[in-house]
């Protein structure tokens, strides 16, 4: 769903990126109560994830496909401030490296696919969690729906933005009815990849999912037929120590795999927005990138005549560039949060 420069017009693009800038100052400042030792690391591997899962475009319709915007699944890993900071990570690396998404269209796309994703899908899946049993399938079922609605309103987002300030003069009701009508599909893919991979970093490590945390009482035992609650374990750092970094280089090699060789047999259709705007002559008036020259634009190594070695050499590139700089923004974000700052520290997961 990323938005080409000239789809919107200048002074209402301006106006998403004075509004997407507002927002993520806002998620700066609220990453440094959500980050720790534990999760500031994992965040820049969530952004690394997001890129790698991107690539691989999975057919929804004839002629039509569809890709993770990762808005829910970051915000439930990490925390929705962490969450657009981290989708925001991937729309720069996608644009200034890769020639997709507008640079002049950045703020649409940031308010579009980082902001209202995030906040839709957690406000949800926040929602689904006070009335659903607090164990692991609720956390997994409710990823599944946060993520399959995030899609649909975003979808709706760039309807809204579109009809303010589109450069071509189209019935706002058919763009709405396309727009929705694909996403919703492009969403329950949406859904699957978030619930997959929330459910697997649960089953390894709960407490490293954010939307996990605090859910459940401590341990109870039962004494003269009362019920009281167990001592704290012994904390095990090393272990923890060593669990994290695995599950860090698993994840790292997981989406080095995705993006260098699993990205080859993605859908080559266009996907959802593409295929409206082709449909709809939303794309009319759409301007060239003014990365279009980068030696990686459209996601592939300049020079390099094999489309598989190209593309598997542009998508390991990304991967790399995206941990490196996610992990680095995360890592300042982290050394600035103020001694006196909260921070959710809950680790009391045993059945969830």
């Amino acid at each position: 769903m990323h938005v080409p420069d000239g789809f919107i017009n200048a002074p209402v693009s301006a106006a998403a990126g004075v509004v997407a800038a507002g927002a993520v100052a806002v998620s700066l400042r609220g990453a440094r109560r959500e980050l720790d030792e534990r999760t500031a690391p994992l965040a820049g591997l969530v952004a690394a994830f997001i890129f790698a899962v991107q690539m691989l475009n999975f057919p929804v319709a004839a002629g039509t496909s569809g890709h993770l915007l990762g808005g829910a699944l970051a915000a439930i890993l990490v925390g929705p401030y962490t969450g657009v900071l981290c989708v925001t990570v991937v729309l720069l690396m996608q644009g200034i490296l890769f020639a997709d998404g507008g640079l002049t269209a950045l703020g649409v796309n940031v308010l579009d696919m980082g902001i209202t994703t995030t906040v839709v899908a957690y406000a949800l899946f926040r929602g689904l969690l006070g009335v659903l049993p607090k164990t692991r399938r609720s956390v997994t079922a409710a990823s599944f729906v946060a993520a399959l609605v995030s899609v649909p309103a975003a979808a709706c987002a760039f309807t809204l933005i579109y009809w303010i300030g589109g450069t071509t003069d189209i019935p706002i009701g058919k763009v709405f009815t396309a727009m929705v009508g694909v996403h919703v599909l492009i969403g329950i893919g949406e859904a699957v990849i978030t619930a997959l991979t929330v459910g697997a970093v649960i089953a390894v490590r709960p407490d490293l999912v954010h939307g996990a945390r605090g859910l459940t009482s401590s341990l109870k035992l039962r004494i003269d037929g009362e019920l009281v609650d167990a001592p704290a374990p012994a904390p095990a750092a090393p272990a923890a120590a060593r669990s994290h970094r695995g599950i860090w280089a698993a994840g790292l090699v997981t989406a080095l795999v995705l993006a260098g060789f699993v990205s080859y047999y993605a859908s080559s259709d266009p996907d959802g927005l593409e295929k409206v705007a082709a449909d709809q002559g939303i794309d009319k008036k759409a301007e060239e990138h003014a990365a279009k020259d980068s030696p990686l634009a459209d996601y592939g190594v300049k020079d390099v005549s094999d489309a598989r070695i190209s593309g598997g050499l542009a998508g390991v590139i990304g991967v790399a560039a995206t941990v490196v700089v996610g992990s680095g923004v995360f890592y300042v974000v982290r050394r600035r949060r103020t001694p006196d700052a909260p921070t959710d520290t809950t680790r009391d997961t045993e059945s969830v």
